[in-house]
């Protein structure tokens, strides 16, 4: 519950100290003293947006650099894990400072927290509903969220799992939608690599060739004059007294030489060798010039399978390497295309899967809706009778959607009727502010004994209505408090007098401030709300007041609740827990 709440620079709050009750709390004061911001400063402190407008500003007297807010609660009964994750000692700190600029700084226990976790732990702590919360009601997903609520836990667990599993067909749905899209281009890619492949293919391009062919043209080019050459060369060392003789006579005499001197010997031996080699030389290029041939057609061939392939060259890249290396990348280019369209034939065989999965889903949550819509429905009617509204009935209505959407199949619509013989009609057309503020209490006392949000906060609940309803309201109010702690902004007498702990809002040179109220301060205070006045009658009127609230049953036991305080604002900040961001 929520123990202490701490709000200074806060708008025309200037320092503000506030100590709760179990039970039901309200904030009096007159009109503009500032009750409000006390359930703006708790927002906050819960993680709830800033803005500069918050802070006091410069031109008021006095001005603020900075407003802040600490709110302390205690947990140590709580059995959320998360929170316990955070107490120290059974308690949780939460604070909040809003500079001039707007931008703010938040706490847990004393350490930076990010406004996500403060916002996780607020929102397991307390929960507000304001004027625009009322309003919220109007809305079909606040109202199909009310049902879905009080269908109870299995059925927010199939919600869970039908929300998980409608987000993942959309996302495969949208992969799917891209594959759609890029399949034209895909297939007129797919067949530009497969004619380029089959070209490089059919061309079969080898390492080395363009070098070999080139050699082979020149050679088929200039082959007469070649033979011409070879053929002198040939006769030069094969006719008589040719070169071919002239190295063996040569070598005949060095032979004797050397069997006459052994020194020559090796001049013979060099001889002998040039005239091997001259043999030699001879029988390869006879060999040779056998090979070289005046064949046109042959050259015509050579030239055009070098122009084919410089054709490949200027396409797919420099040399048989480029080419081949283009092959390659055009070979997994296409082996890629073609697994995207394997994985749009498996995407689409996925999406059917998950749309059957989800289509079971949001099968079995309008199956709990329709058991719960009619008991919820009952039991607000119930609800709305106690607070002042006898003839009032709501039923739930569940409107098939063309589509499965992200919250199922259908969605809920409260239909209001105010009194006997009045046609239902959407709650948003036919509900007053009073109607719409009672009848938003009532869905809230009906999902409080399945809820476990400790505090409940409630502003301006009882717009719009008075006399013996402002005693229904009240009286609902104070039973509410005795399953949760309630805060209520309320300007009714019959709701103050039921309060365990009473706080008063006033203004006093343009600075509110809040201070608890206690005998005769609290029955001038219920009379001020009766009359306008504390006269005698008023007063009396006060008494009796609180003297017939008193009688209902304690919403919290005497000796579970805390001494009253001293005047707010006279306590000094409480210290901070451990626990950091």
């Amino acid at each position: 519950m929520l123990e202490e709440l701490h709000v200074a620079g806060l708008g025309v709050i200037g320092d503000a100290w506030l100590e709760f009750a179990p039970g039901l709390n309200v904030l009096t004061g007159e009109t503009g003293a500032g009750k409000t911001l006390v359930t703006v400063g708790l927002a906050l402190s819960l993680g709830a947006r800033a803005s500069s407008g918050l802070v006091r500003p410069s031109g008021s007297y006095p001005s603020a650099a900075s407003a802040s807010v600490e709110a302390r609660f205690d947990v140590g009964g709580s059995g959320d894990p998360e929170l316990q994750e955070w107490a120290d000692g059974g308690e949780i700190v939460l604070s909040r400072t809003v500079r001039a600029d707007g931008k703010s700084s938040a706490r847990i226990g004393g350490g930076l927290a990010a406004l996500t976790a403060l916002a996780g732990i607020g929102e397991r702590l307390v929960e507000i509903h304001g004027q625009h919360h009322a309003e919220r009601l109007l809305a079909t997903a606040a109202q199909t969220d009310f049902v879905d609520r009080y269908a109870g836990p299995e059925h927010l667990e199939t919600l869970q799992r039908y929300c998980a599993a409608h987000a993942a067909l959309r996302r495969a749905t949208a992969r799917l939608e891209v594959l759609d899209r890029e399949d034209r281009e895909r297939e007129r890619e797919k067949d530009l690599l497969g004619y380029q492949i089959r070209e490089i293919e059919a061309a079969r391009v080898t390492p080395g060739e363009q070098a070999a062919l080139a050699e082979e043209a020149a050679r088929l080019t200039h082959a007469e004059r070649i033979r011409e050459q070879l053929a002198g060369a040939e006769d030069a060392l094969a006719r008589e007294d040719g070169a071919a003789d002239g190295v063996r006579h040569a070598a005949g005499g060095l032979s004797t030489v050397a069997s006459l001197d052994p020194g020559a010997s090796g001049l013979r031996d060099r001889l002998a060798s040039l005239v091997a080699e001259t043999n030699d030389l001879l029988a390869e290029l006879r060999t040779y010039s056998a090979t070289v041939e005046m064949d046109p057609a042959r050259l015509e061939e050579v030239r055009e399978r070098i122009q084919a392939l410089r054709s490949l060259e200027r396409k797919y890249g420099e040399g048989e390497e480029g080419i081949l290396s283009y092959l390659a990348k055009a070979s997994a280019r296409l082996a890629s295309v073609e697994s995207a369209e394997g994985e749009r034939d498996e995407l689409g065989q996925q999406v059917a899967k998950l749309r059957l999965a989800r289509d079971e889903l949001a099968a079995a949550l309008t199956a709990g809706r329709s058991a719960a819509a009619p008991r919820l429905a009952e039991r607000i009617t119930a609800e709305l009778q106690e607070l002042g509204m006898p003839g009032a009935t709501l039923t739930v209505a569940l409107d098939p959607l063309p589509e499965s959407g992200p919250g199922g199949a259908e969605r809920a619509e409260f239909r209001f009727a105010g009194g006997p013989g009045q046609a239902e009609s959407p709650l948003a057309r036919s509900a007053s502010g009073g109607e719409l503020s009672r009848t938003m209490l009532a869905c809230r006392s009906v999902l409080a004994a399945l809820d476990d949000v400790p505090t409940l906060v409630f502003d301006e609940v009882d717009a719009g209505i008075g006399g013996r309803t402002a005693v229904a309201v009240a009286k609902r109010l104070a039973e509410l408090a005795r399953r949760r702690q309630v805060l209520v902004v309320t300007h009714l007498a019959q709701i103050a007098a039921h309060a365990e702990r009473h706080f008063l809002v006033t203004k006093e040179n343009g600075l509110a401030g809040v201070r608890s109220l206690e005998g005769d301060e609290r029955v001038a205070e219920i009379a001020r709300m009766l009359s306008g006045s504390s006269r005698d009658a008023s007063l009396a009127h006060a008494r009796d007041l609180l003297a017939q609230a008193s009688g209902a049953p304690a919403a919290v036991a005497p000796e579970a609740r805390p001494k009253q305080p001293p005047e707010v604002g006279s306590r000094q900040p409480a210290k901070a827990g451990r626990r950091g961001a």
